[in-house]
């Protein structure tokens, strides 16, 4: 039986056969893979003749295809028809819209298993080798002698020294876990004596507390989330399968 080929580029003729060995070995077969599960979960998707409108006019104007000549030029790069890219156009919104169907109604209690590592903070911070520098340091703090600010620039030995110690915003999902959970647990303006955290001391103050809330900005935020994981997880199986 002959093989059937299916795509030339110049003198080299690619059968099926070869099509899957060469999207492993470029590494293109996790990416096909993924969009292609993509498109089997959107299918269940639907939105109306006005939004697919204004999603194809907005993929023209954000790539610069207003123009029928450069539509002409971009679709014969890609080897695309007309009715593949208004596809690809409307993709994004019942993406989109498949998020919205799937985990919507999840959010609430999701952001509250999140919350812990979403929620933000402001913080000085010293550290140091050296047990009596750091205790000579938290004392000059406690007393009031000098500014933490001043102090950080002079001793501590990490990049917060530049900008006075003080660090963030930064969700408490950044910091070491062990400094997280002193930061989660502390007051404003709490002041915590030198704790050891590997080979530093640390000399930690929290400035303020931001707790996160749930926003549309947010929303759509954990709205990706759950769609990455689930994805990846999708992924990882249809992969799995092939081995």
């Amino acid at each position: 039986m002959g093989t059937t080929t299916v795509l030339r580029i110049g003198d080299r003729v690619i059968s099926a056969e070869e099509i899957v060995p060469l999207l492993a070995g470029y590494q293109l077969l996790p990416p096909l893979i993924r969009e292609i599960i993509i498109d089997e979960a959107v299918a269940t998707a639907s939105c109306t003749p006005e939004e697919k409108a204004q999603a194809y006019q907005q993929f023209l104007e954000k790539n610069q295809l207003i123009d029928e000549t450069a539509k002409q030029a971009w679709l014969k790069q890609r080897g695309m028809n007309p009715a593949q890219l208004e596809a690809l156009a409307v993709r994004s919104i019942l993406i989109e819209k498949y998020k919205q169907q799937t985990w919507s109604h999840k959010l609430e209690s999701y952001f509250l298993e999140r919350k812990g590592q979403l929620d933000r903070v402001i913080y000085s911070l010293i550290r140091t080798k050296d047990p009596g520098v750091a205790q000579e340091i938290y004392f000059r703090i406690q007393e009031g002698e000098e500014s933490f600010a001043d102090l950080a620039r002079e001793y501590s030995q990490g990049p917060e020294a530049q900008t006075g110690g003080l660090i963030g915003p930064v969700e408490l999902s950044v910091p070491h876990p062990a400094l997280a959970q002193m930061l989660r647990l502390s007051q404003p303006g709490q002041l915590f004596p030198p704790t050891r955290l590997g080979e530093w001391l640390l000399i930690v103050r929290l400035e303020k507390f931001m707790p996160a809330q749930l926003d549309d900005s947010m929303r759509q935020r954990l709205l990706n989330e759950c769609f990455s994981t689930w994805l990846s997880e999708q992924l990882n199986q249809q992969l799995a399968a092939l081995d």
